[in-house]
Parts: C-alpha cells; structure tokens; sequence
C-alpha cells in the first residue's frame, strides 16, 4: 500500500501531550508503522558518559509516534485526510479537504 504520510511532509498531532502542534516528519518506519517529527513527543534519554559523549547526561531525543496520531497538513493549515488520484501517468496524493496536490 503506498504511503499515506513521508519524509518531509508537515503534520499536526491529534493526540497525547502534544496535541495540537505542528511538525515536519523526519523518519518514516513503515514496518512499525511509526513516525519521528521535529520538535514533537520529546524524551529524556539518561545517557552514559562515553568516548564519542564524554560528557554523559540527560539528553532531550524525539521517540517515534503512531501513524494514526498525526495528519497531513493542507494549505490552509487544517488537518487533512490524505487520497490518492492518477494525474495523466502519475499516482499523486491530494488533501481531502481542499482537493489540492500534496507534493513531495
């Protein structure tokens, strides 16, 4: 199944601490069916000091989130659900909301 959400695309996050606030999607793990976004779902990984990290700490990390709480962003600024259309020779995806290409 081709995917819904990539690497790029600005997304909204529905639920958890979170919610409501925006970010561009770093990773995509299909498999799991997970996603990393910038800036959102932030951890603290107590860390040992180390050769690379002679400092050790608490570092602030982003953990992965569940596809389905986030959604595409459509040019308005609304969360969107995302369809696909054949363009001519091409398979696009499109904001439900607004009709528009989402490029990318």
């Amino acid at each position: 199944m081709a995917a819904k959400i990539k690497k790029g695309d600005r997304v909204v996050l529905l639920t958890g601490k979170d919610k409501g606030k925006q970010g561009q999607v770093q990773q995509v793990m299909p498999k799991e069916n997970r996603l990393i976004v910038e800036g959102l779902n932030m951890v603290k990984r107590h860390t040992k000091a180390s050769q690379s990290d002679p400092q050790g700490g608490i570092k602030h990390k982003e953990a992965p989130l569940h596809v389905s709480n986030v959604a595409c962003v459509d040019s308005n600024g609304k969360p969107t659900r995302v369809g696909f259309r054949i363009e001519g020779d091409k398979k696009v995806r499109f904001a439900k909301t607004t009709g528009e290409v989402i490029n990318g």
